[in-house]
């Protein structure tokens, strides 16, 4: 996240509307990638949830998820190789064009 944080293209979502603070956020998303990578039961929560509530505050278009998946894809690159890198990155892809079809939705 270090890098998307610099990328003021995106990063105003996570600093100025969400206001995420990245040490209790950073345990939620290594829980969510453990469920989703490896079955773990350490996710509980609706991700797809505080994502409709930002877009009500500041709409989400196309090119945000494409920067995310980007800086997503780039990392897992630089840090990983093999079958679960590469289900990482699709898994990634199927979680954006959900995450823009259920936004879409709302409108």
């Amino acid at each position: 996240y270090k890098a998307l944080l610099k990328d003021a293209s995106i990063s105003y979502i996570f600093t100025d509307i969400a206001k995420v603070d990245m040490q209790q956020h950073l345990p939620i998303i290594v829980d969510f990638w453990e469920m989703v990578l490896f079955d773990a039961l350490t996710y509980k929560k609706n991700a797809i949830q505080p994502h409709l509530v930002l877009n009500q505050k500041s709409k989400f278009e196309k090119h945000h998820f494409d920067t995310w998946l980007g800086y997503f894809n780039k990392t897992v690159d630089e840090l990983f190789e093999g079958n679960v890198a590469f289900m990482a990155k699709q898994k990634a892809k199927s979680i954006a064009t959900i995450m823009q079809i259920k936004i879409a939705q709302v409108k």
